[in-house]
């Protein structure tokens, strides 16, 4: 083993960089065309600036640490991901075990004055803002800009005229309403809300569930784009004002149409410098998340019409294969890391946590090339892994791909019950793991259905190993069809009978990755070095 083992997760990680394009999904067609979706993967509620030739995009992270993911493109196709505007959720005690589907909500990041801003809504705490002169450094610690319950999706806007604006909808599971818009003026350092606002736009007669929303100013105009009609079922609704506080008119900009892309809205707008116009949304995919699109836009008086209009009556419909936007150049092609080979001095930047991690869950080895994972106690009176903290996970990268670790499990000698393993995790997960016992080690295969209510896991002994090194794989199919399988020698693999068809978590697709528990207190835990995590068609 290595002389030294690097810490995870106690300060702004400096992760590894893999200069690969994944193996299980290219947007970028090589012909000067795309296809949608531009990320199969769950980047919820994107936004997005540009600033000169480079282009900035984060999305909402709710409960997952370190969060607000920044991704960098210089075309719109080719993304990677080169950092975290948040180290760890605040408030940090709050956020040291798992909030399913709190947290971030629905950011908005603008350039402004020399400075990046991301604002979010916390559904419990009120709106935060963040803000760095270098989106791929350190951002500065988060401000409270308004306390209060509900307040989410908020955008700010610093006018022409040397005033500020802020946007931002209502939760109802907080606050007891939604479906309403409301402008609030914004002190011009954007920290903090100046007055309680006015109600701009009610949605309840033909717009219901109205939010997401992003301003913007063009023409004369203020310009609010906003979701509306449910995350799986909606359109893209723009409202347009000569004056921040309205009145508003209302035009849908985007909707299914004829296609097959259900919901299409929520996003961001950026306008490339030779004046063309694009727009990046979701779609909602069930368990593989809210996946991300991109759609052309052209402006045809003072109204935005996104996607294709075949029947001209300013209402588009998604594409799903495109010219690539025009940026002057080509540009390589680049996806966000998915494998990981656990060589450099930290994990890469597609891991996240369930929870602001501890200093003692995972170790980085990178003269051996390996992670070590620390078994972590699990919490008292829990029936399943729906209030584990330590699951070190990533999103779906794909509609089909293969995930397949290799690991060794170093369990404690006076210690039964530390389990090590794959998992595939949403409100239902299921999983492969090595689990110690006095007389050794065992392969064991659970299935946790409705976790999210405390059901308790249907587990199946597999084999007493006769190693303790050993490869894991999920074979993940349409419609999100797991298949789990191991390896002692690492070339051929024995199939395990049992499907899981994986499911959403709270607001969130399923993931896949890592973990290592316990059940019991000990004063030195066993661990697991993993080699590496790869993904392949």
């Amino acid at each position: 083993m290595a002389s030294s083992l690097l810490v995870l997760g106690l300060s702004c990680p400096l992760f590894a960089q893999d200069d690969q394009a994944s193996k299980v999904w290219v947007s970028d067609q090589g012909d000067g065309t795309y296809i949608n979706p531009v990320l199969h993967s769950d980047y919820s509620d994107p936004d997005l600036c540009r600033v000169g030739e480079d282009f900035y995009m984060t999305a909402s992270s709710f409960n997952a640490s370190p969060g607000l993911p920044i991704l960098h493109s210089r075309d719109l196709i080719n993304w990677e991901i080169v950092g975290y505007a948040l180290d760890r959720q605040v408030p940090l005690d709050h956020f040291s075990r798992p909030q399913h589907g709190n947290g971030v909500w629905a950011p908005a990041i603008r350039y402004h004055e020399g400075e990046y801003y991301i604002y979010w809504g916390d559904p419990d705490f009120g709106i935060y803002m963040v803000k760095t002169k270098d989106p791929r450094g350190k951002w500065d610690e988060p401000v409270l800009v308004e306390a209060g319950k509900g307040l989410i999706d908020p955008c700010p806007l610093w006018d022409e005229n040397g005033k500020a604006y802020l946007v931002h909808a209502y939760a109802g599971s907080r606050a007891g309403i939604k479906s309403v818009l409301v402008v609030k003026p914004l002190s011009w350092d954007g920290t903090k809300t100046l007055g309680t606002g006015r109600l701009v736009f009610d949605g309840h007669e033909n717009h219901r569930t109205v939010e997401g929303s992003k301003f913007y100013k063009r023409n004369g105009y203020y310009y609010i784009f906003a979701p509306a009609g449910g995350v799986s079922t909606g359109w893209q609704l723009i409202l347009r004002a000569k004056n921040p506080y309205g009145p508003y008119e209302e035009h849908i900009s985007l909707a299914q149409g004829e296609t097959a892309i259900n919901g299409p809205h929520q996003g961001g707008w950026v306008t490339l410098e030779n004046g063309q116009n694009w727009f990046m949304h979701f779609q909602d995919k069930e368990a593989y998340g809210r996946i991300l699109h991109l759609q052309p836009m052209v402006w045809k008086e003072d109204w935005p019409i996104m996607g294709e209009d075949p029947d001209g009556d300013g209402t588009g419909q998604p594409v799903l294969h495109y010219q690539k936007p025009d940026v002057g150049q080509s540009y390589p092609i680049a996806t966000p890391d998915d494998s990981d080979e656990f060589e450099g001095d930290q994990i890469g930047m597609q891991w996240q946590w369930h929870a602001n991690p501890k200093a003692t869950w995972a170790f980085a080895n990178p003269a051996a090339g390996t992670l070590r994972l620390y078994t972590e106690q699990l919490p008292e009176e829990v029936s399943n892994l729906w209030a584990a903290p330590n699951l070190l996970l990533q999103k779906f990268p794909a509609e089909e791909f293969t995930s397949t670790t290799k690991l060794t499990f170093h369990p404690n000698e006076d210690l039964e019950n530390e389990k090590v393993g794959l998992i595939v995790m949403g409100m239902s997960y299921a999983y492969l793991a090595l689990e110690s016992a006095q007389d050794g080690i065992y392969l064991k295969y659970s299935i946790c259905h409705d976790a999210e209510h405390g059901k308790e896991e249907k587990e199946q002994l597999i084999k007493k190993l006769s190693s303790d090194s050993l490869s894991l794989r999920v074979r993940v199919s349409e419609g999100a069809i797991c298949q789990f399988s191991y390896s002692e020698d690492g070339k051929k693999f024995t199939s395990i009978e049992e499907t899981f068809t994986a499911v959403p978590g709270k607001w969130i697709g399923a993931k896949v990755g890592l973990f290592a528990t316990r059940d019991t207190k000990i004063n030195d835990s066993g661990y697991a070095d993993v080699d590496w995590f790869r993904f392949d068609k």
